[in-house]
């Protein structure tokens, strides 16, 4: 079913998904494989360890070629599996996923090898007491912490011997601990490391060596953690033999159904030609097996498979104004074959043109170029570069032509380093508009498995990540199990997710399967499509690095015990309006013998509404009202909602989805204007409101003034809104002891009736100042007497003549 969604203005919004406060449901873990590897063409048994795995009951296989003979669960964390690898299936990596009727437990991955296994016997960990063990042989074994293991092989001069080790590519670790980051050597008889090896570009951290002797004689393989760590749980898988071990394809890639003439490139530099048959369809990454008189590889290079022909460099091509010329669309392939090595190639572009330019070198081929591209225009000058691209260590540009004429691009290793291994496939094309989808992780590095219980529903999120197209995409499932229907809803345009729910009916049975997800554009877009990628993270070291991880396009769905109720979200009859609110109601009827409480939360919640995720039905309850809030730009328009049921098992916690309901979002009915207000204690007074009613009332409305201060009542805080309100007045009594002071506090809450539903809407602030009164009047004070004037003062007595003064006066007369 493919039920169109409907949103009426997508601006300045955003879905976003919820990680739960209440407990999510509890997968079943593998955390270790014994033995970590099959021979090809045998039956083996392998012992899944881990957590919840007492009801295991099938094992899914991603890739073709291994058939599963029994799934015999022990206790709850033990589970033997017999199974079969196809006698031709090409030796390397495969995942392989337990199911349990209570969910999907994590991606592992099993080694399937072409050679005898033997397993490795302590003590092992002196030069002079190695194991002895036969050419072309794979050994199984642990490094314990500070360990050294030794294997002890025979060679006759001439004689290549190749190893190859499975370490941190077969463990299985989210917190940094129990990993096994190998290191591998060859030594003679003196003692002398003659090969030694930690990480590779082909294996990245897992490591591979060679050597060839010049004479007979008896050599020792080392294995040992890189830095001296381990664990019980540090297993390897040890392969030592004269088998081919090339270290890279050439060129890295071809067109669908062709055969590759390829140059396979030894460790030493050695190159034998190959003719490899490609596929029917285009592949990202394609497995290239190598095979002849002295064995096989046991793991494969890799190659890229789609329509783009492919132009091999041709030297001298140093000179990006010399650069030979080619048309496009195409994928230049080369060597940066020595140190300071520069390879250019151009073409053709007319003004307006848009091209995106992709190199793939460590990533994909797994080359040891760190490559750094430029790109440049008719006139010689950069229109862009790139080094690494975020997590990917291979650059990407896209670039629009300046102008008509001959554009280059230029590649080269950033330490300016180069070998004939170094090698590069560059696809030039057109920009075009796509997308990739994937599960949303409800828990950061587990990605998303499906179970849905019988009888019952499950959903989860779908991510879409847009290049160049912004319409509406819409989705389809294929390969669910019998009697599992999906209903998916259109991803709105210029948005990035959207609710899938999944319904087991009633008759469904235990069963899993891998399914795909597809998705295309709107009417006018139809070429625009996208499919689903999901990235398994293995190993996370220190800081939470990736350092292995399997990517696939398909996603992994179960079908699980049936759910011990029945669960009902209730469709509103009325809308919420922004700057409102609303509860939700959430019903269950309980099966006989189940009494315990049921958490709930949002899979999502719609853009600008808030959910209240704290809520469960207690124990005995079988219903609860969930309060739902809208901002004052939720997004407009018509929104699945589907809430999630977290309940006890005695495996642990398992889930179920309700059926959505589709929750109408709608602007607000009132718009409200706060004069600011003023009383005294002890007076009575009135808040003035103005009100604009915005749309015609779907009931009968009222509204109430909240938010009042303490002392401060009101006579009729409740009052009618006719449709064409303007105001309504509050009058308020202002206690004698009520707080003084500047209140910003008064909401009015709008409520609007419809049938038994009631449309709420809450808007403020308005402001009212309560006062003290002003002290009473006095009569006015009598005017002060007038000062007495000063007494006029005497005049001073004449000072005293001196004897000489008074002789020169009586002179004088």
């Amino acid at each position: 079913m493919n039920s169109r969604f409907f949103a009426a203005t997508f601006v300045a919004f955003s879905l976003t998904t919820l990680v739960a406060t209440t407990a999510m449901a509890t997968l079943p873990e593998v955390t270790r494989l014994k033995p970590l590897g099959v021979r090809r063409g045998e039956e083996t048994t392998v012992l899944f360890q881990g957590a919840r795995l007492k009801d295991a009951h099938q094992v899914l296989t991603d890739v073709p070629g291994i058939t599963i003979l029994e799934v015999k669960p022990i206790d709850n964390s033990k589970v033997e599996v017999k199974l079969k690898a196809d006698e031709n299936l090409a030796p390397g990596l495969y995942p392989v996923r337990l199911i349990t009727k209570s969910g999907i437990a994590n991606l592992r991955l099993l080694g399937v090898g072409s050679m005898p296994v033997v397993q490795e016997v302590e003590p092992n960990n002196d030069f002079s007491k190695p194991q002895p063990i036969e050419l072309n042989t794979t050994v199984e074994g642990v490094v314990e912490r500070e360990d050294v293991d030794h294997f002890q092989v025979k060679l006759k001069a001439g004689e290549t011997l190749n190893v190859e080790i499975e370490g941190l590519r077969i463990a299985y670790s989210l917190n940094n601990q129990n990993i096994l980051d190998p290191f591998v050597a060859i030594l003679n008889e003196g003692r002398f490391e003659v090969a030694t090896s930690d990480d590779s570009a082909l294996l990245q951290q897992d490591g591979l060596c060679s050597f060839t002797a010049t004479e007979d004689g008896v050599y020792t393989v080392l294995v040992r953690d890189s830095s001296f760590g381990g664990s019980s749980a540090a297993g390897y898988r040890l392969h030592v033999g004269t088998f081919p071990r090339p270290v890279a394809a050439i060129p890295g890639g071809g067109v669908p159904g062709d055969t590759l003439k390829a140059n396979l490139v030894a460790l030493d530099g050695t190159v034998s030609e190959a003719s490899v048959q490609l596929p029917s369809e285009a592949h990202d990454q394609w497995a290239v097996v190598t095979e002849n008189e002295k064995g096989i590889s046991p793991s494969p290079n890799w190659v890229r498979v789609n329509d783009l022909p492919v132009v091999m460099e041709q030297e001298p091509n140093d000179d990006r104004a010399k650069a030979p010329e080619s048309a496009v669309p195409a994928a230049f392939c080369g060597v940066i074959e020595k140190e300071g090595d520069f390879d250019c190639f151009s073409f053709q572009c007319k003004k307006g043109q848009r091209f995106r330019v992709t190199v793939f070198a460590r990533n994909v081929i797994r080359s040891p170029l760190d490559a750094v591209l430029n790109v440049y225009g008719p006139d010689g000058k950069t229109l862009s570069s790139s080094d690494d691209i975020g997590t990917n260590m291979d650059p990407f540009v896209e670039f629009t032509a300046p102008a008509d004429g001959k554009h280059s691009v230029r590649i080269y290793d950033h330490l300016r380093g180069g070998s004939p291994i170094h090698h590069y496939r560059i696809e030039v094309a057109p920009a075009v508009s796509e997308f990739d989808l994937n599960l949303a992780e409800l828990r950061r590095y587990y990605p998303q498995v499906v179970s849905v219980p019988i009888g019952g529903q499950t959903a989860f999120m779908v991510n879409a990540t847009r290049r160049g197209y912004n319409g509406e995409i819409y989705m389809e499932l294929d390969g669910l199990p019998e009697n599992v229907v999906a209903q998916t809803f259109s991803i709105p345009a210029g948005r990035g997710e959207i609710p899938v729910l999944l319904t087991a009916k009633a008759d469904a049975t235990h069963a899993a399967s891998l399914f795909d997800i597809r998705g295309k554009g709107d009417e006018k877009n139809a070429t625009v499509t996208g499919q689903l990628k999901q990235t398994h993270q293995l190993v996370l070291g220190q800081n939470r690095r990736p350092m292995w991880g399997y990517d696939t396009d398909r996603a992994a769905v179960a079908v699980t015990d049936a759910a011990p109720f029945e669960i009902e979200l209730v469709q509103p009859k009325t809308p919420i309006v922004r700057d409102g609110s609303k509860e939700l109601v959430v019903r269950i009827k309980r099966g006989e013998g189940f009494d315990g409480a049921v958490s709930l939360r949002t899979l999502y919640n719609p853009p600008g509404v808030a959910v209240n995720n704290s809520r469960k039905i207690d124990k005995g309850q079988t219903e609860v009202q969930i309060p739902i809030t809208a901002n004052g730009s939720a997004a407009v328009g018509t929104w699945p909602v589907i809430m999630i049921a977290s309940y006890p098992t005695d495996n642990g916690t398992a889930e179920i989805a309700t059926q959505p309901i589709m929750l109408e979002i709608q602007p607000q009915l009132f718009s409200f204007k706060f004069p600011r207000s003023a009383a005294e204690l002890g007076t009575d007074a009135s808040v003035a409101v103005e009100i604009e009613v915005l749309r015609e009332l779907p009931g009968e409305a009222e509204v109430e003034l909240v938010g009042i201060p303490n002392g401060v009542t009101s006579s009729a805080a409740v009052q009618k809104i006719s449709q064409d309100a303007t105001s309504v007045v509050f009058p308020i009594t202002v206690a004698k002891d009520a707080k003084t002071g500047n209140h910003k506090t008064l909401v009015c809450k709008s409520r609007v009736t419809v049938g038994d539903e009631v449309i709420v809407q809450t808007n403020g602030t308005g402001e009212i100042r309560v006062d003290k009164p002003l002290p009473p009047k006095k009569d006015e004070p009598a005017k002060p007497a007038a000062k007495p004037k000063p007494a006029e003062a005497k005049p001073a007595a004449p000072k005293p003549l001196s004897r000489l003064e008074q002789l020169r006066q009586m002179k004088n007369q």
